[in-house]
């Protein structure tokens, strides 16, 4: 491709809106245009990225035994409404109705019209197990997008999903996909680890989320260095510090204690020269309809995630002051003493000690309250976030925190949804048993985003050569017709030995085109001048590094077709 006929441009300035660095980056290098928030167009630079991405998803798919089908983004509410999603689902799934006032949603994801296709097209145990993916658009009304291609409202995903006639079939079948993910972002010239995760709106039972470190990312991830666990913050387990000896015998029985102004647990620490552990703090949740009092030790926060887990909520949020007052309770001296029509969930950290708690009534609190004897118990179990610090359940060392970008992500969906849409099949002995599935989702625009957010220097973009979009970006440096003719030929020649290469033929300076190269970022910049010619050749140099070399005129070609291979043997299809 010439630059003088390529569509898209670059910029010297990223717009003000772009603040990380990919973002930045592929507006500057001119791989994507904004549309609207969280809505990009791709650029022929982008789309020759995004399509390379796809065709290393598409091979490591098909070496598991995937089948690639394209499944409708357009699908009829019943179908969700069968699942259930379209009761549980918020604002982020796109409703409407067609003319004919039928309901009908975007999808966001496929376990509703995937189910559907196997509940008419599956009836016995022969036809078990198989894995079918598709690499397609979706649809989220996602609130807050960011990060340019990191959280976008549409964007292609491969989502695929696996169905088995047991548990174990599944089992057996979820460490060739989890391989699979690792193939993917290793060719792609990506670090991630796996992590432990919280399936989510998705459901299901095991999980795990492929992350990319980086200090951009909205996701937190505990992870322990010495044995090496790893879990989203949702989920991850530790164990929690020990709470101070009890502030008495326990037998005194809860007293008032005047507190004004006094709300926050660092205010109450120092007004009664208490440690944090020795209060307990109540978070009151509304679950599905209902009212959760979520009780835990002051030094520790709750982690909503477990909490919805625990009490198996589909819809929780922390409730309102409105919703509070209407309870009974007074916001800011919340306690679970004297709680009527409430839920009390208590972490497993709180003993049977005594502590102090809120009141319920303004400025005050309670002083030697213990649980159970004072307030009923409905429930104990760890609602805690796993904190930096903390200790490694596995391990006993200290827990460190890390920021990343979720890539990748697998479920064990088990039979969520084709229990809930009926999705049978008969089995050897003609018994009707429901189809066990598996769902496994990777965003391709946020993984070319990620690409770029670990692949960069000040300079520009530093492309792995498996997914450059281009490989070599060829340089013209002279003005008079007969190299323009010379670099021409040799363009053609490259071209016609299958290099992969962008030919900057621009009138333009040495130092624009140099810019520019370094900007888009391809694995190795020629240079085609009558200085390179003069001194044998032209000139060649990889990306990110300070030397260059001459190489031969009529040695380049079959040079540039060995740099490539050797580039590409550590990047190749290797199968799962």
């Amino acid at each position: 491709m010439r630059m003088s006929s390529l569509f898209g441009r670059t910029l010297r300035e990223a717009p003000a809106e772009a603040e990380t660095a990919s973002h930045q980056l592929l507006l500057r290098a001119g791989l994507v245009r904004q549309v609207a928030a969280g809505v990009y167009s791709h650029l022929p630079l982008g789309q020759r990225v995004m399509r390379k991405i796809i065709d290393i998803i598409r091979e490591e798919m098909d070496a598991i035994d995937g089948q690639q089908v394209i499944m409708p983004i357009l699908n009829p509410a019943e179908l969700w409404q069968e699942s259930g999603r379209w009761y549980a689902v918020g604002p982020e799934l796109i409703r409407f109705q067609d003319r004919a006032e039928r309901d009908l949603v975007l999808a966001m994801t496929h376990e509703e019209v995937v189910t559907d296709l196997a509940r008419r097209e599956v009836h016995s145990y022969r036809q078990l197990p198989f894995m079918l993916y598709q690499i397609h658009t979706k649809i989220r009304d996602e609130p807050r997008p960011r990060g340019g291609l990191v959280r976008l409202r549409e964007f292609i995903m491969k989502d695929g999903y696996s169905f088995h006639p047991d548990s174990a079939d599944l089992d057996a079948y979820y460490p060739r996909m989890y391989r699979a993910y690792e193939n993917i972002f290793r060719r792609c010239g990506l670090d991630v680890i796996p992590v432990e995760a919280d399936p989510g709106m998705i459901g299901g039972t095991g999980s795990h989320e492929f992350i990319m470190l980086t200090e951009t990312g909205e996701d937190t991830i505990i992870v322990c260095p010495n044995c090496h666990y790893a879990a989203n913050r949702n989920i991850a387990v530790g164990k929690k510090p020990a709470a101070a000896g009890s502030q008495d015998d326990g037998a005194a029985a809860p007293s008032l204690v005047h507190t004004p102004n006094v709300k926050t647990i660092d205010d109450l620490a120092r007004f009664f020269q208490l440690p944090h552990s020795h209060f307990l703090k109540t978070v009151m949740y509304e679950a599905d309809g209902g009212l959760v009092a979520a009780v835990i030790r002051g030094d520790l926060d709750v982690n909503e995630a477990k909490l919805a887990k625990t009490t198996k909520a589909t819809n929780l949020a922390l409730a309102g002051d409105e919703k509070l007052r209407q309870a009974g309770v007074v916001p800011g001296f919340l306690s679970p003493v004297g709680m009527n029509g409430v839920r009390v969930v208590v972490d497993d950290s709180v003993s049977d000690g005594s502590y102090v708690a809120g009141a319920n009534q303004p400025d005050y609190h309670l002083r030697n309250v213990r649980p159970s004897r004072d307030f009923a118990v409905a429930q104990s179990a760890d609602i805690a976030v796993t904190q930096a610090g903390h200790l490694c359940a596995r391990c006993d060392d200290p827990l460190k925190e890390a920021k990343g970008i979720e890539l990748g992500h697998t479920f064990k969906l088990g039979t969520k949804y084709t229990e809930a849409m009926k999705a049978t099949y008969l089995d050897a002995r003609g018994q009707q048993k429901l189809i066990l599935m598996g769902c496994y989702g990777i965003g391709v625009d946020r993984l070319m985003a990620s690409i770029v957010e670990q692949r960069h220097d000040q300079r520009g973009i530093v492309w792995p050569v498996r997914v450059a979009p281009y490989h070599f970006y060829l340089c013209l440096l002279a003005d008079d017709a007969e190299s323009k003719a010379g670099c021409d030929r040799f363009y053609d020649q490259m071209k016609a030995a299958g290099l992969e290469a962008l030919y900057d033929d621009r009138d333009a300076t040495a130092g624009v085109k140099f810019n520019d190269a370094d900007l888009i970022g391809l694995p190795w910049r020629v240079t085609y001048s009558r200085r390179s010619l003069a001194a044998g050749g032209v000139e060649v140099k990889a990306r990110g590094e300070k030397a260059s070399a001459i190489v031969p005129l009529d040695e380049a070609v079959p040079t540039f077709q060995r740099y490539l291979s050797d580039a590409l043997a550590n990047t190749t299809f290797q199968p799962a």
